[in-house]
């Protein structure tokens, strides 16, 4: 029976193993592992070693598998890792357990051009449009109340 800690510490430990081997398996194709401790580059060299007899994703999870065994017990998981669902097709495309959790984003439908449509149609179908003063006789009205609070109170 596995207890619910376990089980907390196996998923820890697998999230953790697959985020581990992804960005170690991109430093190596950046050929930066000298820069990783020897536990990863061990684990890099199996992966390798793997690759020769089986196929990428097989290899992958083989790995990913041994990371998480070593996670397991380096997190006090007692007893043998239990099995957590894999992630094999990734989340994403529908299939495995992240997909009850991807939102599919729409793009909206593009709006007409607004001004085009005012000033062809006489502003018919929309709210009335509020005659706009430039941002230029905004500011120069401003300096003009400054310069006569200054001025009237000297």
């Amino acid at each position: 029976m596995i207890k619910a800690a376990d089980m907390l510490i196996a998923r820890r430990a697998d999230t953790r193993a697959r985020a581990d081997f992804a960005t170690w398996k991109m430093l190596a194709k950046l050929n930066g592992t000298s820069s990783l401790p020897a536990e990863a580059q061990n684990f890099l060299a199996g992966y390798k070693a793997l690759l020769e007899k089986m196929a990428e994703p097989e290899a992958s999870e083989v790995t990913i598998h041994l990371i998480y065994r070593s996670y397991y017990a380096e997190m006090g998981g007692a007893g043998t890792p239990p099995d957590v669902k894999a992630y094999m097709n990734g989340p994403g495309n529908g299939e495995g357990p992240a997909a009850d959790n991807v939102t599919a984003f729409k793009r909206p439908a593009p709006k007409p051009a607004r001004t085009a449509q005012r000033t062809a149609q006489g502003n018919a179908g929309g709210p009335p449009a509020r005659p706009r003063l430039p941002v230029a006789l905004i500011f120069i009205c401003l300096v003009i109340v400054y310069v006569g609070v200054r001025y009237f109170w000297r």
